[in-house]
């Protein structure tokens, strides 16, 4: 099943869900007041947005998501790479690195990634 599209500010609810389901959807109303400045009925509408979308369940006014933040950011980035990239993770890789200190750090633990991924590991 390919993951659903999820817009900035529907992920910017998400984030809020995640960390908090599953959650009574009175309760995630008052967290996107407190940490989204939303009005009830904004957050209700997102809701059912989600919900129609296959994002979020609300049963018995009870809200969890169906896709995790790991699946939606993978899918985010999938569909940059090919959009903006052609597909290409070393054009990608190149354009980031041009632009953006990497420390030594964070070297290394691209390199364990890669000698996995060459071992078959995730």
């Amino acid at each position: 099943m390919e993951t659903p599209k999820i817009f900035e500010s529907e992920f910017r609810f998400c984030l809020i869900l995640w960390e908090h389901e599953p959650i009574k959807s009175s309760e995630l109303v008052k967290l996107c007041k407190e940490k989204l400045d939303w009005k009830p009925t904004t957050t209700y509408t997102v809701i059912k947005r989600l919900s129609e979308r296959g994002v979020v369940k609300n049963e018995n006014t009870v809200v969890s998501t169906l896709v995790s933040k790991d699946e939606v950011q993978a899918a985010e980035l999938n569909e940059m790479v090919e959009k903006t990239f052609e597909g290409s993770l070393p054009a990608f890789v190149a354009a980031f690195t041009k632009h953006q200190k990497i420390s030594k750090l964070e070297i290394d633990a691209l390199q364990e990634m890669i000698d996995r991924y060459r071992k078959g590991e995730k």
